[in-house]
């Protein structure tokens, strides 16, 4: 069910490119790029407060919001949640010291 909501959610982000700004939310910010990441930024601190605030119900409520966000910027710059899904698959199994050892140049 999960990547079938994101396959669903990627299909409309991509569909609000063609939508004015005025109607829509997601066109609104494809047309301001600064203020779609800083609705990323401020999403990822509301994130981390309700976290700090150990609420659960709230984080999600948070995570779902930053997740969509970072959605729309990947939609903005032509890519989709399945080139996320398959760094993470290629990452899986990888001690994440080696991962992060690996990008150091």
């Amino acid at each position: 069910m999960s990547n079938d909501i994101l396959k669903e959610l990627a299909a409309i982000l991509e569909a609000r490119k063609s939508e004015s700004a005025d109607t829509s939310y997601v066109a609104s910010l494809y047309a301001k790029p600064d203020k779609m990441l800083e609705k990323i930024g401020e999403e990822a601190v509301e994130t981390i407060i309700a976290a700090k605030n150990n609420d659960k119900k709230e984080i999600i409520y948070e995570t779902a919001d930053l997740w969509f966000h970072t959605m729309v910027m990947l939609a903005q710059k032509g890519l989709s949640p399945d080139d996320v899904l398959n760094e993470l698959a290629r990452r899986f199994g990888v001690s994440g010291h080696d991962e992060k050892a690996s990008r150091k140049k």
